[in-house]
């Protein structure tokens, strides 16, 4: 095997790690909560902690690995994800759990901000076509195969598992890199743009914990105001310094190119809309309709199976269509998909989500492939690491986001079923917060319980309801996030902005707009 293949192994067997551990980790989050008494904040701290971290470090570590080596990053990254698996593995209370995970996404960020840059540097031409293909149905096996091992692991060991199971994968990626896989660095590294870093992650960091903030108290609460006031105050000093130095670690510029602006908007989009709600989707699986972790494995192999299909057909049609005709239109008929999941009612059984999850499924499988080479193919190979890694910023912020702000929609539109439902019972009127509560924390059947014996029928059905209600709110929203950026993807994304792949040390030129689809992108 050529070395340029053992490559793309390791690059896909990382990618494998990464993915598989969000889908992993969304299945575990209910026995996550039971386990650890965590709260509902802590739960989606746990998903967002890494989602965050790793926000924040990609455009650094792409910087990082153009100026010091991308497989010397990557190395590095594989060994700090591994190590923070453990951790993870191990954690023995809420806290832990949530640092282990921003540790993992610490790694993550290497991880991802160099691997499509390694792959654009070692892979011309068809090859590199041939390359993202092979890249974007890995990533579609992994979501596969996500929700079936979570359960499996789950259920039959512990949900420490899902962690554990990283060390193996990432000791033997280590292992290959540093043997078979060649340095990669760009012949102008631009320097580390320190500056930047610090208001970036202040601005997400401050963002994302208003958003869960309002979950727990109200929007116009005076700690939340602060908090967004704060996000905004940050980003924009993020803006103001990355304008004014003269080797930004996230140019601006590329913002006036539509293709590169389109992909950033798309993957904001995927993000935020269907992979941020398969924490809620599970939660109703398993905490509403009672299903086992393994269950709701088995239940979401239906979404992620047809995104393995379609992720095959769209890797090998990258070479023949033009992206804006896969990822736009594959974000509407993820907008679709979601929104055919509406009308969930207190009967409703996990056979109402099914039309919704082959859809969703076969949107997703379209843009993933295409959407992963999109940021890399506007700009020349020396740019591929800062490229790489602002797409995948706008990626892991759409899921931190998307996360929080469902999570306040969720607790809003719950209490506010639950208190139409029982405002005809005297004897709950009040108590509608513990009950929110109750269901927030995954154990329903508490407050259900603790009902006078008379109303434990209304209140079932109650909560049965409002958990319903809450979720078709988030299915709409989502919905409509998936479409709008759909329609944007497909009008900003176009053919001439595409680069033709040079040889290190040549300067980049337009790719005509015609041959488009005979180049990667």
């Amino acid at each position: 095997m050529k070395r340029q293949w053992w490559t793309l192994l390791v690059v896909c067997a990382a990618t494998f790690m990464l993915l598989l551990d969000v889908t992993i980790v969304a299945v575990a989050l209910p026995d996550i909560q039971h386990s650890l008494d965590a709260s509902f904040s802590g739960l989606q701290w746990t998903t967002d902690a890494y989602a965050l971290s790793l926000a924040a470090l990609l455009l650094t570590s792409g910087s990082l690995a153009d100026q010091y080596g991308r497989r010397l990053l990557f190395v590095i990254g594989l060994a700090i994800f591994t190590v923070g698996s453990l951790l993870c593995g191990i954690a023995q209370d809420q806290v832990m759990l949530v640092v282990s995970r921003a540790a993992q996404g610490v790694g993550g960020a290497i991880l991802f901000a160099t691997s499509l840059a390694l792959l654009a540097g070692t892979f011309q031409g068809r090859q590199r076509g041939v390359a993202f293909g092979v890249w974007g149905s890995v990533a579609g096996v992994a979501t596969a195969l996500g929700p079936v091992l979570g359960g499996v692991i789950t259920s039959g060991i512990s949900w420490r598992g899902i962690f554990l199971v990283n060390l193996p994968i990432g000791i033997a990626a280590i292992a290959i890199t540093l043997r078979l896989v060649d340095e990669s660095r760009p012949p102008r590294a631009s320097r580390i743009d320190w500056l930047g870093v610090v208001p970036l992650t202040a601005g997400l960091f401050s963002l994302v914990y208003a958003l869960i903030r309002a979950s727990e108290t109200a929007w116009g609460e005076q700690g939340v105001l602060i908090c967004f006031g704060l996000a905004a105050v940050f980003l924009a000093a993020f803006v103001v310094v990355e304008s004014r130095v003269s080797e930004p670690m996230f140019d601006l510029s590329l913002l006036r190119t539509p293709t590169f602006l389109g992909g950033s908007i798309a993957a904001f989009a995927m993000n935020a809309s269907l992979f941020a709600m398969f924490i809620y989707l599970v939660f109703y699986l398993q905490n509403d309709l009672g299903n086992s972790a393994m269950g709701t494995g088995v239940r979401l192999l239906v979404s992620s199976g047809c995104t393995l299909i379609a992720a095959m057909a769209a890797g090998r049609l990258l070479s023949r269509v033009p992206t804006r005709w896969l990822i736009g239109p594959g974000l509407v008929v993820v907008g679709i998909g979601l929104l055919l999941m509406t009308g969930v009612t207190a009967e409703s059984d996990w056979t109402h989500l099914i039309p919704g999850f082959i859809v969703t499924g076969i949107g997703a499988g379209m843009v993933n492939p295409p959407l992963a080479s999109t940021a890399v193919g506007v700009v020349p190979v020396h740019r591929a690491g800062m490229a790489s890694g602002v797409n995948q910023t706008f990626r892991q912020v759409g899921i931190a986001v998307g996360i929080a702000l469902y999570g306040s929609i969720f607790t809003a539109s719950l209490h506010d079923a639950l208190r139409e439902r029982l405002a005809s019972i005297p004897a709950l009127r009040g108590h509608t917060d513990q009950i929110a509560d109750a269901i927030r924390m995954g154990v329903p059947g508490q407050a259900i319980a603790a009902a006078p014996p008379e109303f434990r029928g209304q209140v079932d059905s109650a909560v049965h309801a409002g958990f319903a209600t809450a979720l078709n709110d988030l299915l709409v929203a989502s919905g409509i996030l998936a479409l709008v950026g759909g329609v944007l993807a497909f009008v900003l994304i176009r053919s001439k902005d595409f680069v033709a792949p040079q040889a290190p040390g040549r300067p980049a030129r337009s790719q005509p707009r015609n041959t488009e689809a005979s180049q990667s992108r």
